[in-house]
């Protein structure tokens, strides 16, 4: 039974069948759009459901643009293979990997995948009504060590993985897939762009990798109403790579400059604290801090060189990210 919209209006009848099918539900009752992709590449939707076990699922609809609308320009071929790539990496994520993930860093369970030429349909965990439901523009003490504690779980679940149909070096700014930028920045900060190799080098040679999540920004974190409890979604840019790339990230998403300055130290405190509770014995733990400590300033660099050439008047471009950017320079010669 369909009310009050046609679902084959926004939707192919393979891809309803999925819903249907993987959901036990009789009829799709709604749908609400919870936001359009970057540059055009689909939707993630709420959708209702009637019969099932559950109420609501979400569904990811992924399906190229007919314009590729980019918000800063960035419109090239190399750009789409990179988000075709990124969307088949996502879908590697949930049939092969996502299951190891436990409460400890929550994930949506996938429900369902499917493909129809270029169209890609994920069928996820209503992460809301799972308990799930807050979104935060500002962080609170709660909510930041919450956010901690998954990162640190995450990497711990995923050390010394290799990382088989995902991204052989995860992030979304990783140099290899980003010339284009390194073109901008070799005019913006030509010393910064020299060093972007070696920089690159020094966080893909710790012996210590594990999956990182690649876009670890507070936007991507699902709280509990409390905030002590948080879920991940957004899984396009996984892949191998020092854990160190989500902290740095994640911290530059949520904190001002000075707080990232002052807070350091006590930040790193608290994550390494919980990667030892969640590593294995048999890991060399204090071998792991050792190492990914010392590579934090260089994964903060890391997003830096990518930022400064994707984006120069950025606002997360400031004096505290130069100046860590100037000593990590200088460390590598």
């Amino acid at each position: 039974m369909i009310r009050s919209f046609n679902l084959y209006d926004f939707m192919k009848e393979k891809f309803i069948s999925t819903i249907l099918s993987s959901t036990g539900a009789d009829s799709i009752s709604g749908r609400e759009t919870i936001q359009q992709l970057w540059s055009g590449y689909g939707m993630i939707e709420r959708i209702r459901l009637d019969g099932a076990a559950v109420n609501s699922i979400i569904v990811k609809h992924v399906h190229w643009p007919t314009v590729n609308d980019h918000s800063r320009g960035w419109n090239t071929d190399l750009s789409h293979e990179r988000k075709v790539r990124s969307y088949q990496v996502e879908t590697a994520w949930y049939a092969q990997w996502s299951a190891q993930c436990g409460e400890a860093c929550r994930v949506p369970h996938c429900l369902a995948l499917d493909t129809d030429g270029e169209e890609f349909l994920l069928v996820l965990e209503d992460l809301d009504a799972a308990g799930y439901s807050g979104r935060r523009r500002r962080i609170s003490e709660a909510e930041l060590n919450a956010c901690l504690i998954w990162l640190a779980h995450f990497h711990a679940t995923f050390m010394g993985a290799a990382p088989a149909g995902l991204w052989e070096t995860g992030t979304y700014w990783h140099l290899e897939t980003r010339p284009d930028e390194l073109h901008v920045l070799s005019k913006e900060d030509p010393e910064l762009c020299r060093a972007a190799a070696a920089i690159d080098r020094r966080l893909n040679e710790s012996p210590y990798q594990t999956l990182v999540h690649g876009d670890a920004k507070l936007a991507n974190f699902c709280f509990s109403p409390d905030g002590t409890k948080v879920a991940a979604v957004d899984f396009q840019y996984i892949g191998g790579g020092c854990g160190m790339k989500d902290l740095a990230y994640f911290l530059g998403s949520c904190l001002a400059e000075r707080e990232c300055e002052c807070r350091e130290a006590e930040l790193l405190d608290i994550y390494f604290e919980a990667l030892r509770n969640a590593l294995d014995s048999s890991v060399d733990i204090a071998a792991v801090e050792r190492d990914w400590r010392a590579l934090y300033p260089v994964a903060w660099t890391d997003f830096h060189r990518f930022i400064k050439g994707w984006s120069p008047g950025h606002w997360k471009i400031n004096d505290y990210s130069e100046r860590l950017a100037r000593r990590v320079m200088a460390e590598l010669g």
